[in-house]
């Protein structure tokens, strides 16, 4: 049994992956390695130790996320346990969406500025290719 100790700290690589953040442990090592992971905006290793009531800054597939820490749980649980860990800011979150919205669209109107090709057209371009014309 844990004493009170104990379950009022935890490393900062297990708790990510508890909460659901990463896959395994070794990705999230990695992100805290590579300075993508900040515990109250400095710069940390893995075996730091966080608490209840520490923010935590990431950055995950070019995302920001800005956490606070309500829980601490040592083992992985459902995601929507893992929700219940922790807090996350509103502007950050609002500012993410805005990014994949941006990056969505971007990506749409670059590569087929008047829309997807339809099956038809696929075919008239692929007989162009060909030389069917």
């Amino acid at each position: 049994m844990k004493t009170a100790n104990e379950t009022a700290a935890m490393r900062l690589d297990k708790w990510l992956w508890a909460a659901r953040f990463f896959k395994t442990r070794g990705l999230a090592q990695k992100h805290i390695e590579l300075g993508r992971v900040q515990v109250n905006g400095s710069k940390v290793k893995n075996s730091k130790n966080i608490g209840v009531g520490d923010t935590v800054d990431l950055t995950l597939n070019s995302l920001p996320y800005k956490i606070k820490v309500l829980a601490l749980n040592h083992q992985r649980r459902p995601a929507p346990e893992a929700r219940l860990l922790y807090e996350e800011d509103a502007a950050t979150a609002a500012k993410r969406e805005e990014m994949k919205l941006l990056d969505q669209a971007s990506r749409i109107s670059a590569a087929y500025p008047d829309g997807r090709p339809t099956k038809r057209d696929r075919r008239e371009l692929d007989k162009f290719k060909r030389g069917e014309w």
